[in-house]
């Protein structure tokens, strides 16, 4: 699944369903169930780690993944791509969000969210992921 050579594809044929179908059918929903469909996407792609994580979003075309920022209860990450594929100004990023927000959570074992702030002019999408140590869940899944 990571890091495996791909064939050269278009990203057309992904823009027309991100860009143009999800919003057409999900309609004033898409954000909400954009986010539920990252956390489904991270149940069923766990990442072992954070470099799994990072690369997942390279595997995925997603974007370059970086951590900014840690802290005892959360982390900041950067999503950068070439801007014509990342389409900042178009896009929810929400997906992204409930991917992170699910493999945090994974790794943690504490309910977790994840925030995105587009970033326009510098082309790039902030995350930023917190999480509650008095809200213990189970199944965890370690994340270094």
């Amino acid at each position: 699944m990571l890091n495996t050579p791909s064939p050269t594809i278009s990203s057309f044929g992904y823009e027309i369903i991100r860009d143009h179908i999800l919003s057409s059918i999900l309609g004033k929903h898409e954000d909400d169930v954009l986010y539920w469909a990252g956390k489904e996407l991270a149940r069923k792609f766990p990442c072992k780690s954070q470099d799994e994580l990072i690369a997942f979003f390279a595997d995925a075309c997603w974007g370059t993944l970086e951590l900014i920022k840690e802290s005892k209860d959360g982390r900041i990450f950067q999503l950068t791509n070439d801007p014509e594929i990342l389409q900042i100004k178009q896009r929810s990023f929400k997906l992204e969000a409930g991917f992170i927000a699910e493999q945090i959570q994974l790794a943690k074992g504490y309910l977790t969210e994840c925030y995105n702030e587009k970033r326009e002019k510098q082309q790039y999408v902030m995350f930023t992921v917190k999480w509650d140590v008095k809200e213990r869940i189970m199944n965890t899944i370690p994340l270094e």
